[in-house]
């Protein structure tokens, strides 16, 4: 099933500024971009840089005034689901290296200060079936609340205060994963459904997998509830939001509009 997938947004920069966007659909076996067209401003600069695990790319651009992005692309989903909760943990000496990096505290998410919680709470059970009872957890106790988080709340506040937004709650549940010695990363996406409509967040983690003795993969968990795996796309990846916000400014910066539709095929 297709999805349909267009972005628009504006800032203003007073002076010449550097600004590194991610906000493309990433080509991977996983999800075929079957088409796609970019629209910028007008730049002093622009280069396209790798992205986080290689997974998509990031354009590092220089501009100045008024600047609008516009993004349009079809993404084929291919993606294979496993059953999550039938799936076990691998000791962190069995992980690949590549993923170990993702057992770690990182800027938004403080698991250090989280596994006495996590081992309380969650402690009857392994892998998969933790990670199923953390989602329902957090979509239980934490409310969704547009608006109610800045740029600054952490996966603490958010536990703290039983309330975000989807970029939160993948916050919490990374926390919560890595309390747990399960590597977890964050995922920057779109996909139909998200209310209201925007660039979505949800989890990775990677548990053993079945038909690789062994091996593992990553699989995406959205404790929101909005987003099918099945019927999302994939922009980037990263420790936690730092890692893949879709702009990131390197100075002063006065945001503008901002529209996100995505539709699925049927």
């Amino acid at each position: 099933m297709p999805l349909d997938i267009s972005a628009r947004f504006t800032f203003r920069l007073d002076t010449p500024t550097d600004v590194l966007l991610q906000f493309e659909a990433a080509q991977l076996p996983e999800q075929v971009v079957l088409r796609a067209d970019t629209q910028l401003g007008e730049t002093l600069h622009l280069a396209r840089v790798s992205a986080a695990d290689a997974i998509g790319e990031r354009l590092l651009l220089r501009a100045e005034g008024e600047f609008a992005v516009s993004y349009s692309a079809q993404v084929q989903v291919q993606r294979q689901l496993a059953d999550i909760a039938a799936l076990q943990a691998l000791d962190p000496h069995e992980l690949p290296a590549e993923t170990v990096g993702y057992l770690f505290d990182s800027r938004y998410c403080q698991a250090d200060r989280l596994q006495s919680f996590v081992a309380t709470r969650f402690g009857g059970l392994q892998g998969g079936a933790r990670i199923n009872l953390m989602r329902e957890w957090i979509a239980c106790e934490i409310e969704y609340a547009p608006g109610s988080s800045t740029s600054d709340t952490t996966a603490l506040d958010t536990f703290v205060e039983r309330r975000g937004v989807c970029r939160d709650f993948a916050h919490v549940l990374i926390a919560f994963a890595r309390a747990s010695a399960i590597p977890a990363r964050y995922v920057s996406c779109y996909a139909p459904g998200v209310d209201p409509p925007d660039f979505h967040a949800l989890a990775e983690v990677f548990l053993a997998d079945p038909e690789t003795p062994g091996g593992g993969a990553w699989h995406m968990v959205d404790a929101t509830g909005m987003a099918d795996p099945a019927h999302t796309a994939k922009i980037g990846v990263g420790h936690d939001a730092a890692d893949v916000s879709f702009m990131t400014v390197f100075g002063a910066a006065e945001y503008g509009e901002h529209e996100v539709k995505v539709t699925a095929r049927d």
